[in-house]
């Protein structure tokens, strides 16, 4: 059987090659990876830190105040500025595109999601409109198939049907 010799051991001293040195509390290589005696603690989520990033929001005066410090500096500036205060150079030109569309309403923070629709009680109605208007083409459908049944069954029988006047509304 091979005895495992220490790195202090293989090295012979005076050879030129510093041997590390072990202070009294210091563990060597194999206990760390599982021979030692104490059992391995689990690491502890820091309680102040949340387990998901929040999102930043920015309030409307604030992104004004740093257009305005933007537009400012000199070349070479920039990016010392968004440095400190912790921006993207896509803040300012998402901020700088809201702002050309309007002063107020554009650095607004927006909802995020689906947008609603203003059409939609336009839409609903033109969906209950064609349900209805299928239905009574279906009722129709009926009320001329048994209008024609009724018609065959007074020719077989020998029956007259007195003519049905029209008004002009009808076609």
């Amino acid at each position: 059987m091979e005895k495992k010799m220490k790195l202090s051991e293989m090295v012979e001293p005076g050879a030129g090659v510093e041997t590390p040195t072990m202070s009294g509390g210091e563990r060597s290589e194999p206990e760390r990876r599982g021979g030692g005696s104490t059992p391995a603690l689990a690491p502890v989520a820091d309680p102040e830190v949340s387990s998901r990033a929040a999102r930043r929001r920015y309030s409307a005066s604030y992104k004004r105040r740093i257009l305005q410090e933007s537009d400012k500096c000199q070349s070479g500036e920039l990016g010392a500025f968004l440095r400190r205060e912790g921006l993207y150079y896509s803040n300012l030109t998402k901020w700088r595109k809201q702002r050309e569309s309007g002063e107020l309403s554009g650095l607004q923070p927006r909802k995020r999601g689906k947008k609603p629709n203003p059409d939609k009680p336009l839409i609903q109605e033109n969906e209950r409109l064609r349900r209805e208007n299928m239905q009574l083409e279906k009722r129709l459908h009926q009320a001329e198939t048994i209008i024609d049944v009724q018609k065959k069954l007074c020719d077989l029988l020998g029956l007259t049907v007195p003519p049905i006047e029209q008004n002009k509304n009808d076609e």
